[in-house]
């Protein structure tokens, strides 16, 4: 039986420190199992991986590629929330994607789905979300997307 943390290692995937707010909030709260974590930008390696808007700059990959990273940085969070045990993770409940778009671009769902393919193929059953995909005019620091979940865990 695989693990979470055995699929991510065939995924070539390592998951980091989370990213610091950049705000005034946590990361994460946990309060009777449940876990909600705060909007992830796609941060790597201290940087945004992607700025700009989706229907002017930014392709569909890009940002579902930039999705990804959120979800990684998501599990990041979770993972302290389950002091290092990703195995304490019994569902991810909802993902709520944000895309920084023009006034004219529609394809918002299939950005998120670089977040939401991704906790499918690690999660597995327990992978399978809720999920909402909303345009916006901006987001923080430029970012071409953001993502906050909500998961159960043990």
């Amino acid at each position: 039986m695989s693990t979470i943390e055995s699929r991510l290692a065939d995924m070539g995937i390592t998951i980091p420190e989370p990213p610091a707010p950049v705000a005034a909030y946590v990361g994460h709260v946990v309060h009777n199992g449940i876990v909600t974590v705060s909007g992830q930008l796609p941060l790597a390696g201290g940087s945004l991986s992607q700025t700009g808007l989706l229907g002017a700059s930014v392709s569909v990959e890009e940002g579902a590629a930039a999705a990804q990273i959120c979800a990684i940085n998501i599990l990041a969070q979770i993972k302290v929330a389950c002091d290092g045990d990703l195995e304490r993770i019994e569902r991810c409940l909802r993902l709520g994607g944000f895309v920084a778009s023009t006034s004219d671009f529609t394809d918002h769902p299939k950005v998120i789905n670089g977040a939401s393919e991704f906790m499918g193929a690690v999660l597995g059953d327990k992978g399978a979300h809720a999920r909402a995909a909303v345009g916006v005019a901006a987001l923080p620091m430029n970012a071409s997307v953001e993502i906050e979940a909500t998961f159960v865990i043990s």
